[in-house]
Parts: structure tokens; C-alpha cells; sequence
């Protein structure tokens, strides 16, 4: 029985195994085009964009706590970033009840 080949998740896993046991000064290479989060392929635009609206509303709530405890600057700071993720999940609202408009549309005429 021959084992299955190597993806290259398992061969990137196995460089830093093998770093990490081996190399008493890991690499230093820069792994910026690596992505952490990948969408499913089979994710649609639809659940896409209402999946990063809830994202984005809990990404609000989280500064809003974290900005209640600042002062000064840093408060400011925190609430700028939650005003900003506001007008994002604003705009993936908007596209949102667009698509249902449309879909409504395609349903009257056929």
C-alpha cells in the first residue's frame, strides 16, 4: 500500500516540524502569501456576504466593550475602528438586500 502524496499543507507542516526539532534557528522566511482563513469553494456569494456582516457586527460589539474601558486617545481609537467596521457591515447590509431584490425579481418573471 502506498501512502497518499503530499498536499501542500502536509509538506509546509512538515518543513516546520522538521525546523522546529532540527533547526536550532528556525527560518526566518516570510509566509505573507500563505493565507490563514480559505472560503469553501462551494460558499456563495449570498452566504458569503451575510457570513462577513455577523462577523463584522461581533467585531463591533468587541471594540465597543474594548473602547468602554479605554480613555482618552485610545478610546477615540477603539471607536473609530468600530464606526469603520459599522460602515462595512452598512455596506454588506446594502448588498445583501440588493441580492434578495433581485432573486425577488427573477422569481416574479419566471
Amino acid at each position: 500500500m502506498t501512502p497518499p502524496p503530499f498536499n501542500d499543507l502536509d509538506s509546509e507542516a512538515a518543513r516546520r516540524a522538521l525546523d522546529y526539532y532540527l533547526n536550532p534557528t528556525p527560518s526566518t522566511v516570510s509566509h505573507t502569501d500563505d493565507q490563514l482563513f480559505i472560503a469553501r469553494q462551494d460558499l456563495s456569494a449570498e452566504a458569503a456576504t451575510e457570513h462577513a456582516s455577523s462577523m463584522l457586527r461581533c467585531a463591533a460589539a468587541s471594540a465597543y466593550e474594548s473602547a468602554d474601558n479605554l480613555k482618552g486617545n485610545s478610546r477615540d481609537m477603539a471607536f473609530s475602528v468600530m464606526h469603520m467596521i459599522n460602515m462595512a457591515r452598512a455596506l454588506l447590509d446594502r448588498s445583501l438586500a440588493e441580492q434578495a431584490r433581485r432573486q425577488e425579481l427573477q422569481s416574479r418573471e419566471g
